[in-house]
């Protein structure tokens, strides 16, 4: 299934206003929905069990989290695989990485089962159990735990259903597990009476259904084919999906991390109070969940806005890519705003909402979710920020901003405060941190909006080279190190067969393909951060970008004869005949000399010029390939130009002509 960049031209022309509820209304309910299981449990839990039963499912929910977490990662890494393939009108590969992502989900909620029945009491003490909360705990964990392999494997296929094009039928799993799940909490908790051990097993259903009808869907998919050879055990086919949802991977275990040390300092702060070690627990779990609603519907109009942001941007329409974030802003903090308002007037009935088991408890939560939440309008406002920076490819600043205020200054402040104010200075904590994230995510956004320039066109772009159709023959692939003069040297080698020459002309002819800048195609490489350039390969932009320019390639090798310079051709035309793949190198001293030469650098500046553009080269040829970068063995030739362009290209000449 090919999927053109031109099809996404809409993102450029179509009014914002009315383009953006088209992908954020759905990322949202999708969220809401992934969110239920918990907060519905909770509701019912608090209501026919007590505020211990609470503290319990909510000692339980840092292992759901890191089963989360490792689902996304293959779920959402397998996805982005998949976009990228669709994109190259090449999904044969997609398939044995699909098979094997879901197979690693698979296996790692078995692990993560196994270490949770193994360790036992121990590892929910850990999480934050206690003498009065540990026998609920167990009840619920150990038939929570049993379904989590499976679960792992429904939340990774949603991830693909929705890439494969079925967005809708993703949500309808999804909420199909939801529903039930709401409707078999109160029967199993109050018409069986089972208690907490039936909202286990209602959430198990709920869960077995979604898995279910997501396992159905792989007899209709669209784009890819699973065979039972593909779930083989395959290094080479995971490996380039791991670095596509590491993001994912990264803030759940962020939100393990909080929720475990918040656990544990509620606790001990808690005993020394008069609420004892359970109180406040169990309406830090309450609060949560409050918190998680509002949280979702933030994050999930940033998200949505992720295409037309990321495209846009790529196109260097900026104007465009401001007016979006303005709505995202505007929406998120309407949304935020609202709830803050309920927060602050009618915490007594949100707090009844998951029962309400005394006075001293619903004191103390009520308290609580005022201060907690009271600027929840920064945190929602914060995410959204971070969301907006990975849109548009700065990958490093906006995993930093994503865990500054969790990982950071929260974890920072929830440990000092108590010490001063007692168990209720935790709660303290978090409208601290929101003052300081978001006073520094405003400096750093600040910044690169000031980077934003506006719509322009340049001489360049209006003269967009053509294919020149050539005759039927042998296609020339030249990888090449940085200052190896791999460039002058392709050059050379089509003028002497008498075929065309492709390299910058490639990222001209993308971008007019894609509707993309022709600076931003161009540039997908040499602007690359040095650190995290995993994550900003997978970008929306960026990966825009790689497709437009896959398949340019592949236009450019279907015209006839020719000679490609870079942008990993090698690996794109892989499934081409009479393709001959070259990887010309050079001794360092060789390639200092080239770039002081032809560019002017001091010796320093070569030695820091061919360390960055390498590595950049290196890593987007794994993203794409999975494969090691300048492996000889990847090659048909491997030649050291330090003789000189004349004789490589001469030698190179003379190997294909030995070929036939």
């Amino acid at each position: 299934m090919e999927q053109s960049p031109q099809s996404n031209s809409y993102l450029i022309t179509e009014p914002v206003g009315k383009l953006l509820p088209k992908f954020a209304i759905p990322c949202v309910v999708s969220l809401i929905i992934s969110c239920l299981y918990n907060i519905v449990d909770q509701i019912f839990v608090g209501n026919g069990v007590g505020y211990l039963g609470n503290a319990a499912t909510g000692i339980i929910f840092p292992v759901t989290v890191i089963g989360w977490g490792g689902a996304l990662l293959f779920g959402d890494g397998a996805a982005a695989f998949l976009s990228l393939s669709q994109g190259r009108g090449d999904t044969k590969s997609a398939g044995r990485a699909i098979a094997n992502s879901l197979l690693l989900s698979f296996l790692s909620g078995v692990v993560i089962m196994l270490v949770c029945y193994l360790c036992g009491a121990p590892i929910l003490y850990a999480l934050g159990a206690t003498d009065a909360t540990i026998s609920l705990t167990r009840d619920y964990g150990y038939i929570v735990f049993a379904m989590l392999p499976l679960a792992m494997v429904q939340l990774s296929l949603a991830s693909i259903i929705r890439s494969d094009g079925s967005p809708k039928y993703a949500m309808m799993t999804m909420a199909a597990g939801a529903v039930l799940n709401i409707i078999f909490d109160p029967i199993t908790i109050f018409v069986w009476g089972w208690g907490i051990k039936g909202a286990a097993y209602a959430t198990i259903f709920g869960q077995a259904v979604s898995f279910v009808l997501s396992v159905l869907y792989l007899r209709r998919s669209k784009s890819f084919r699973l065979r039972l050879s593909d779930f083989i055990p395959d290094w080479k086919a995971i490996k380039p999906v791991i670095p596509l949802g590491s993001s994912s991977f990264f803030t759940q275990i962020s939100i393990v991390i909080v929720t475990v040390v918040s656990n544990k300092l509620l606790v001990s702060y808690g005993a020394m109070s008069e609420y004892g070690s359970d109180i406040p627990l169990a309406a830090f779990v309450v609060i949560m969940k409050l918190f998680q609603i509002v949280l979702c519907i933030a994050i999930g109009i940033a998200a949505g806005a992720q295409p037309v942001i990321g495209f846009n941007y790529g196109a260097k329409r900026y104007d465009r890519v401001k007016q979006t974030f303005k709505y995202v802003v505007l929406w998120t903090f309407i949304t935020s705003a609202a709830a803050t308002i309920l927060f602050q007037m009618i915490p007594h009935a949100l707090i009844r909402l998951f029962g309400a088991d005394g006075d001293l408890y619903t004191t103390f939560a009520v308290n609580c979710l005022r201060v907690y939440l009271s600027l929840i309008i920064f945190t929602c406002m914060q995410k959204a920020c971070a969301i907006f920076l990975q849109s548009i490819g700065k990958a490093s600043a906006a995993i930093s901003l994503a865990l500054i205020r969790d990982v950071v200054f929260l974890l920072v402040f929830s440990a000092v405060f108590p010490a001063y104010s007692g168990v209720t200075g935790i709660f303290r904590a978090a409208p601290a941190a929101d003052i300081l994230a978001i006073i520094i995510t405003a400096i750093v956004l600040l910044r690169v909006w000031k980077q934003l320039g506006t719509v322009q066109t340049s001489a360049a772009d209006a003269q967009t080279p053509t294919i020149s159709p050539s005759r039927k023959g042998v296609i020339v692939t030249i990888a090449r190190e940085h200052g190896s003069a791999g460039k002058q040297i392709g050059q050379a080698v089509a003028e002497k067969l008498g075929i065309p020459c492709y390299y910058m002309e490639m990222t001209a002819l993308a971008a007019q393909e894609s509707g993309l800048a022709r600076e931003f195609v161009s540039g997908i490489n040499a602007n690359s951060p040095s650190v995290m350039r995993e994550l900003y390969l997978s970008s929306e932009p960026a990966r825009l970008a790689i497709i437009a320019q896959e398949q340019i390639i592949r236009k450019i090798a279907d015209s006839g004869s020719c000679v490609i310079v870079g942008r990993a051709a090698e690996w794109v035309l892989r499934d081409y005949e009479d393709v001959v793949r070259i990887f010309i190198h050079a001794p360092q001293d060789y390639r200092i000399k080239n770039l002081m030469e032809t560019y002017g650098d001091t010796e320093q500046e070569g030695k820091k010029s061919i360390a960055h553009s390498d590595a950049a080269r290196a890593a987007y040829y794994t993203q794409i390939s999975g494969l090691q970068w300048g492996n000889a063995k990847a090659y048909d030739l491997s030649i050291n130009s330090s003789i000189g362009v004349e004789k490589t290209s001469a030698a190179i000449y003379q190997y294909l002509k030995s070929r036939g």
